[in-house]
């Protein structure tokens, strides 16, 4: 993913600021709605990426689509296109949701299976991952029928493979080997 080392530095440096100014929970609502707008419009995005539009006809598109933002928001936009780094806004508004959650003790568990995952089973794996990461945390579901069964759980920058397409492709290179 273009710009992510970069989305991360801008992100940090938004959060640094957000919370020196005890505005970080209105400045993730913020980065929320920025990151769903550009997500929902993909007249947006092109909008964004493309390099022959103006960094400063963005900017004020920018500010008549979000005109109610913080004013650490807004000055995100200044610094973004100061640096002809406007482009890379959603990846920075969606790394600051991730360290503003990670800030405030929460964490997002990416579980992937083959079919959607129950409730009672949601509620499981919820507890389990709880224990394990002393953390509030959120499943985020992921279906994938190419895993065939079994499931992928993924907290952090950790990942456990339970998925019967490993077990399979572990098998496949046991028996390449001999």
């Amino acid at each position: 993913m273009a710009g992510t080392r970069a989305a991360i530095r801008y992100a940090k440096a938004v959060l640094s600021l957000a919370l020196s100014e005890n505005k970080a929970e209105e400045v993730n609502t913020d980065m929320q709605l920025i990151a769903n707008t550009i997500a929902q419009n993909e007249d947006l995005s092109s909008m964004l990426s493309n390099s022959v539009i103006k960094a400063e006809a963005k900017k004020s598109a920018l500010l008549a689509i979000f005109p109610k933002l913080n004013t650490i928001s807004n000055g995100l936009f200044d610094v973004l296109v100061s640096n002809k780094r406007i482009n890379i806004l959603n990846n920075v508004a969606l790394k600051y949701s991730t360290l503003f959650d990670a800030h405030n003790g929460k964490e997002v568990a990416q579980v992937t299976t083959a079919v959607p995952l129950t409730k009672d089973l949601e509620l499981q794996v919820l507890a389990k991952v709880k224990e394990l990461t002393n953390k509030a945390v959120t499943i985020e579901s992921i279906v994938d029928e190419n895993i065939l069964g079994g499931f992928i759980l993924r907290v952090g920058d950790k990942q456990y493979d339970a998925s019967i397409s490993n077990k399979l492709d572990k098998l496949k290179r046991e028996f390449t080997l001999n």
